[in-house]
């Protein structure tokens, strides 16, 4: 096995997961949630983008091609999912909470914060499919068992970030929090942005080269 290709593809995919960088995101969203709460969201939040990440490893591509869905379609759905969430985080509200009468209800939907949007697109976003599905896609075994073994490293290690989030804003307090919280949503809609232009600008690119092949 080449160890300098599994290095690599370790730290693309850490790279593109971005660990350090959800973490503040993790204690925004987070913030009125209790410890056993906020335990559970980071479970459900590796749980999520880990199967995600292997689902797509192994059928991404029959998956789009079976509903008709390409990468940019992904990119610009993602961007539009984290720029509601933005929105939320700007005006201050929880994004994935409302209040109900049932506490356990509340509780259920408190926890779904874990899957959508930390899982994904947070975690498992448009980048780190693509990533999976690229390395996967050279064919050889050894491939893909770096590619599995790097996605559970990388869910391993963010597990542990996002468990220990709160030791990094423990000090910063409510006033604190909330200023966090609004540039994070700043951050977070220029990602969505950015998710945006990257897909609209590869289909005006795939439109142009048909274009181009019809016209020629």
């Amino acid at each position: 096995m080449d160890y300098a290709y599994a290095v690599s593809v370790f730290i693309a995919i850490f790279a593109i997961v971005n660990p350090l960088g959800n973490i503040a995101f993790f204690t925004t969203l987070t913030q009125d949630y209790s410890k056993a709460e906020k335990k559970r969201v980071a479970t459900k939040a590796i749980i999520a983008a880990t199967i995600t990440l292997i689902i797509f490893a192994l059928a991404g591509r029959y998956i789009f091609v079976l509903f008709s869905i390409s990468i940019p379609a992904f990119r610009i759905a993602g961007g539009l999912l984290l720029l509601m969430i933005a929105f939320s985080m700007l005006y201050g509200t929880t994004p994935g909470t409302k209040s109900t009468e049932k506490e356990k209800q509340e509780s259920v939907e408190k926890e779904m914060v874990g899957v959508i949007p930390l899982g994904i697109p947070m975690l498992a976003g448009p980048g780190a499919i693509s990533t999976v599905m690229l390395y996967i896609s050279h064919g050889a075994i050894w491939d893909a068992v770096i590619v599995f073994i790097s996605v559970f490293a990388t869910m391993a290690v963010t597990y542990i970030f996002l468990a220990n989030a709160d030791r990094i804003f423990n000090r910063v307090g409510r006033v604190g929090s909330l200023a966090i919280s609004r540039i994070m949503g700043l951050i977070l809609a220029t990602v969505a942005i950015q998710f945006l232009i990257n897909g609209t600008h590869e289909i005006a690119m795939e439109w142009a080269q048909e274009i181009i092949s019809l016209s020629a």
